[in-house]
């Protein structure tokens, strides 16, 4: 623990007692305590801190949420971290996956009094900042919130990125800032960040990894949340609205697309036929571009994706969920080549009837592969060619309703007669390869790479 804090040559480093170093906990308290007395002796000037936490991994033990408010409010009291911001800040909060096994808010804990989205929307109105969600971590903050800035992973708003390069301090809470997150880790710099950065996140080991934190925080993120909740500003909230609008004109109209049916218009339209509590299932795929850009996830727990990436998780996903939640409609997004590695699970559907719907994207490629062959070898497609079957057919031959929709306009109809047939249901929808993206084409892809 030495070298805890130096300012103006002088260690103010104080070793802990025998009973402190006997105790991790108490250890851990004590040096909250010493690192917030340095903190009020700054007063006004605390740019010129320089400040190095040093982690212990403690097994489970977490920084309590009271000691958390104590720290943060005298960081406030100096006029810090949390309020001196000239141009924006956004604040990234994230759940990992409960299929995962690690830490993560609880439905009770959302639904009940303590609720830490509420809570992190709270301090981002009082605070005025920009809030952002890391990758496939959409539903943890209302998109249609004023402080509500984007979505923070694959094929992320271009002005998004911008605003936090340009952030004068970035607040993490929960996010592993890996590789999906930072944009190909470009965001920040490494290993000390261009701006502040205070990260908060379960694990000890994930803290300094990659980026070197001007404030490192040790605790959950629904302690996290806790401690943000009882911090007051002292002077009036930054606006916010620029950020809000910019994410609004990325996601709220369809664009163009190549071909007969348009995947921006299917999202728009999901977006407002579905239920807020309609939960939303995916694997791995450029398809899901779509859904990350122009669906909304309202409410808690309705994204499910992995943030590993890997393809078909989709399928057996959304039979888990309506396991779980019966009441409420779950939807699977799949790929063609993402169906084909999991989707016989639509008989395990058949069997305990689980009436889900899974809606198929079926351009005949491995898409993503393709992208990326397209990018780096231009021209020189290798094995991401499909030859698929009639999706629609499998669905009916095990029992359930299948449909093919090959334009636009018949989806609405398709859908609303898998929700009236009251049986698991699937969706074959046949759209252009060329539109690979919702921003861009295979040609338009392929002739950069061959002119560069």
């Amino acid at each position: 623990m030495a070298n805890l804090i130096k300012r103006e040559n002088r260690d103010v480093t104080r070793r802990p007692s025998p009973e402190h170093r006997l105790d991790p906990f108490r250890m851990m308290d004590a040096l909250i305590d010493r690192l917030a007395d340095e903190l009020e002796n700054v007063g006004s000037d605390a740019e010129q801190l320089s400040a190095n936490i040093f982690h212990q991994k403690m097994e489970e033990r977490r920084i309590p949420a009271k000691r958390l408010t104590a720290l943060l409010t005298r960081i406030g009291r100096t006029q810090s971290l949390l309020t001196k911001i000239r141009y924006s800040a956004v604040s990234t909060i994230r759940m990992l996956s409960f299929l995962s096994g690690a830490t993560r808010f609880q439905e009770n804990e959302v639904n009940g009094f303590r609720n830490p989205r509420a809570q992190i929307a709270r301090f981002a109105e009082r605070f005025g900042i920009p809030v952002c969600t890391s990758f496939r971590r959409a539903h943890l903050f209302d998109p249609l919130h004023p402080n509500y800035a984007g979505d923070l992973g694959l094929g992320a708003n271009a002005k998004l990125v911008a605003r936090v390069k340009a952030s004068d301090l970035v607040i993490a809470a929960g996010a592993r800032l890996n590789e999906l997150t930072s944009q190909g880790y470009t965001l920040f710099d490494i290993p000390v960040p261009q701006m502040k950065l205070v990260h908060a996140y379960p694990g000890a080991e994930e803290l300094g990894r990659v980026y070197r934190p001007h404030l490192a925080i040790h605790a959950t993120p629904s302690a996290f949340a806790a401690a943000l909740d009882g911090l007051q500003p002292r002077r009036a909230p930054l606006p916010v609205d620029a950020a809000h609008r910019e994410y609004l004109d990325w996601s709220e109209k369809a664009l163009p697309q190549p071909g007969a049916v348009n995947l921006s218009e299917i999202m728009v339209w999901l977006r407002g036929h579905l239920p807020a509590d309609a939960i939303l299932s995916n694997g791995a795929g450029n398809y899901s571009a779509w859904i990350h850009r122009f669906f909304r996830f309202r409410r808690f727990n309705t994204q499910m994706a992995t943030v590993c990436g890997f393809m078909g998780y989709g399928v057996p996903a959304a039979v888990a969920m309506k396991a779980l939640f019966p009441e409420r409609k779950v939807l699977a997004l799949a790929g063609d080549g993402d169906f084909l590695m999991t989707g016989q699970e639509f008989a395990t559907a058949m069997q305990y009837r689980l009436p889900i719907i899974v809606l198929v994207f079926d351009n005949a490629i491995l898409g993503t592969i393709r992208m990326h062959q397209e990018r780096e070898y231009p021209g020189r497609v290798s094995a991401t060619d499909l030859v698929n079957p009639d999706f629609a057919a499998m669905a009916r031959a095990f029992g359930g309703f299948g449909a093919t929709v090959e334009k636009t306009a018949e989806f609405a109809p398709a859908f609303r007669a898998a929700e009236e047939s009251g049986l698991p249901a699937l969706l074959h929808i046949k759209f252009d390869a060329e539109g690979i993206t919702p921003s861009t084409t295979l040609s338009a892809i392929r002739s950069k790479s061959l002119n560069s």
